[in-house]
């Protein structure tokens, strides 16, 4: 709803001024410059960047279109499925192998579908109570390795924001493109006999071009750029948080401080109290049918 009001707000903005000024729209309406600018800048972007920086591009956008965001139902997910895989841990991390070798088909991560829906994440999250299962490591060697992770998908998650920012940037000069070609046009005009009227107007529609790259740069491609740096802070986030309650749990800590650590990384607009983590552990113990002495044990140690 947030984007289409923006939308609506530079369209208005935009070509209500220019209505206001008495232009008419059939004026701007150049479709020869608008498939030249927007087809250069589309096959800049494609020749300019890997397959997979494509895909991901395709898949951000898609995210930002339907509005798929990390809200609290989300964390609240992801923090439950944390604890129950630390708990599992808790007698022997040979016990997660059933459920992080294939966890789309695992009854404990089918509880938690907003996780599933998350592949990076996913994969974040079994890879590294797979690396654990391996064998003996401390505390500090995992935050390091979880460290240089993190930088390497930070850096490939903004790498389709900063490609589609730097097409954005082009974008003026594609219609600076655009709008010689049309001066050509005019001049060949003029050697054929055209006519005062006939040659303004060819000038009109030339400077469209100029135009529309520069709205393409500063009223679409620019925001949605933006947009696309805020969705990768805010999947950024999330690993943050696994990697801290990994890296707490460790260390040795109970499961409930371990996800409390967690917790700490959440965004702020997002991020629960300790009352209402606790709150959620609480209810979904109580939904068991039998009590599992291990997790009574983890709120005692934390207590």
């Amino acid at each position: 709803m947030q984007q289409l009001v923006g939308i609506l707000i530079v369209l208005g903005s935009v070509f209500g001024g220019f209505a206001m000024m008495g232009g008419t729209f059939h004026a701007i309406w150049q479709p020869i410059e608008l498939i030249i600018i927007a087809g250069a800048g589309l096959g800049a972007f494609v020749l300019g960047n890997p397959r997979h920086v494509l895909g991901e591009t395709g898949g951000q956008l898609k995210k930002i279109v339907f509005r798929k965001k990390y809200d609290s139902e989300f964390q609240r997910q992801l923090l439950l499925l944390m604890y129950e895989l630390l708990q599992l841990a808790a007698g022997g991390l040979k016990a997660l192998d059933a459920h992080v070798e294939a966890p789309k088909e695992s009854p404990l991560f089918q509880r938690y579908p907003a996780v599933l829906e998350e592949p990076k994440l996913l994969a974040f999250i079994v890879d590294n109570f797979r690396l654990m299962a391996m064998g003996k490591i401390n505390a500090h060697e995992l935050e390091g390795v979880l460290e240089q992770e993190l930088e390497a998908i930070h850096e490939e998650l903004t790498q389709p924001a900063k490609s589609l920012q730097k097409i954005g940037e082009a974008m003026p000069g594609f219609g600076i493109l655009a709008a010689v070609l049309g001066i050509v046009m005019t001049m060949n005009s003029v050697g054929g006999g055209a006519t005062s009227g006939e040659i303004a107007e060819h000038v009109g529609a030339a400077m469209v071009g100029t135009f529309i790259g520069i709205f393409f740069c500063y009223g679409l491609l620019d925001p949605l750029s933006n947009m696309m740096k805020q969705l990768v802070v805010q999947e950024a986030s999330t690993m943050e948080c696994v990697k801290v309650v990994l890296v707490t749990h460790v260390a040795g800590k109970p499961p409930l401080l371990a996800i409390d650590a967690g917790r700490r990384l959440v965004q702020l607009n997002i991020k629960p109290s300790f009352a209402q983590l606790e709150g959620w552990i609480n209810a979904m113990e109580g939904r068991d049918s039998e009590p599992d002495s291990r997790r009574g044990g983890g709120r005692a140690k934390a207590a």
